[in-house]
């Protein structure tokens, strides 16, 4: 059986709906909360990077050691999703930017696939528009080996990849049900600055998840066939 290394950065942010279609592919999931816990000696078969209130540009020891383990491993050649704050780990590995938006993006948002996404292998599962859930403050200026996918309307880059298997996702569509309500409990004080009810914002996110999932499936399947 394959194994999928995942990394966490907080208990609350995990693999989602993700681990349901890992197993599907055939692959064990190995679990990770790096700040606590530090890495694991090796990738594994897939790399998968989840997200977490931090920045990348924080000064703690582990973000670097963590930045430099993700280059490390795109560069060996293994299969890569990041999301969120991983979008931005894999970013900045390769010598891209991070940045705080204008605004923070929170909640369901509409995204449009690139010309680029279209044609790549992978992300042409997800449609030219389609709707994800969103929850961070900063963006992303990609290093120019870098080919851009998806944006929205506050930020340029929402989807990237850099070589033939490492992708970026600053969106999340691995979300389910249960971990909406734990973004909303665990960071409420992002819902504050963004003048957002946490009702409100599960409420909205309900009727998407399953065309989320839809989209990641395709997605994953292409990305490890």
């Amino acid at each position: 059986m394959k194994t999928c290394v995942c990394l966490q950065h907080v208990p609350f942010e995990g693999p989602g709906h993700l681990h349901r279609i890992l197993e599907d592919l055939g692959y064990r999931i190995d679990k990770r909360i790096v700040p606590s816990g530090g890495l694991p000696e090796s990738a594994g078969d897939f790399l998968l990077v989840m997200g977490g209130p931090m920045s990348v540009n924080d000064p703690d020891d582990w973000i670097a050691r963590e930045t430099e383990f993700i280059r490390n491993s795109v560069g060996a050649g293994i299969p890569y999703l990041g999301i969120c704050l991983g979008s931005q780990f894999l970013a900045k590995a390769f010598g891209g930017i991070i940045t705080p938006g204008k605004s923070p993006e929170i909640g369901m948002t509409t995204l449009r696939r690139a010309d680029a996404g279209a044609k790549d292998r992978a992300f042409r599962n997800f449609p030219e528009i389609f709707e994800a859930f969103e929850w961070h403050g900063e963006g992303i200026s990609l290093p120019p080996e870098a080919e851009g996918l998806a944006s929205s309307a506050l930020f340029d880059v929402q989807a990237f990849r850099i070589g033939a298997k490492a992708y970026g996702f600053l969106f999340h569509v691995e979300v389910e049900p249960d971990n909406v309500a734990a973004l909303c409990r665990n960071c409420e004080g992002d819902l504050v600055r963004a003048r957002l009810d946490a009702t409100e914002v599960e409420e909205e996110a309900a009727p998407h998840f399953e065309l989320m999932q839809e989209y990641l499936r395709g997605f994953m399947a292409s990305l490890l066939a």
